[in-house]
């Protein structure tokens, strides 16, 4: 579903493209890329229909496999997504498959709720151990160095970004060896970012 959904995404970018040019023809190449990073995360994010989630996404997928490993061993794990509406469907998701509450902080969150998840994800009863953070809400002025797993489930731009929301975990008091996990659909758009981030 995704390798066709993706495909058919390019093919609609390619054929509008062709037919526009200056700022128009930008705005385009802007948007499918947008689009095209959204069906790499999950069709539903892509399609927006409150369509059912599990078995849909290899990111998706790999992630609970990932998880059910870092909860098994008692640990935490810190979890980045550019979207937020890829965050309220991973935070279904994993509720869904460990059967336990999963923060999230985002653009939304207010002052107060950001304090109240920060200080229960800190805990030393580890009773709330998967914090999702929405990558600008959460990628900066935060101290969570309860957790020893970084994933960002999807690649920004801006490889400073990426590492000021690693550095949540890597702060003053980290005690712990810190993992970090980058996530990356193979031979999509996702893998060019990747190398161009490397570089």
């Amino acid at each position: 579903e995704q390798a066709a959904l993706y495909e058919a995404v390019v093919n609609d970018m390619l054929a509008q493209i062709d037919q526009s040019g200056g700022i128009q023809r930008r705005g385009l190449i802007l948007a499918a890329l947008v689009k095209l990073k959204q069906v790499c995360n999950h069709p539903a994010l892509f399609l927006g229909d409150g369509s059912e989630l599990p078995h849909r996404s290899g990111k998706c997928e790999r992630l609970a496999e990932m998880l059910e490993e870092v909860l098994a061993e008692g640990d935490r794990a810190l979890i980045f997504s550019q979207y937020r509406g890829m965050g309220e469907l991973l935070k279904k998701l994993l509720e869904d498959a460990f059967h336990r509450e999963v923060l999230f902080l985002h653009g939304g969150s207010t002052r107060l709720q950001r304090d109240a998840m920060v200080e229960r994800f800190q805990q030393g009863d580890g009773s709330v151990p998967l914090f999702l953070l929405s990558l600008k809400a959460g990628g900066f002025g935060l101290n969570l160095t309860a957790a020893n797993h970084v994933f960002h489930f999807d690649r920004w731009w801006n490889p400073a970004v990426e590492d000021q929301a690693t550095d949540r975990a890597h702060r003053i008091g980290q005690v712990q060896r810190v993992q970090v996990h980058k996530f990356v659909c193979i031979g999509t758009l996702e893998e060019r970012i990747d190398v161009l981030l490397e570089h």
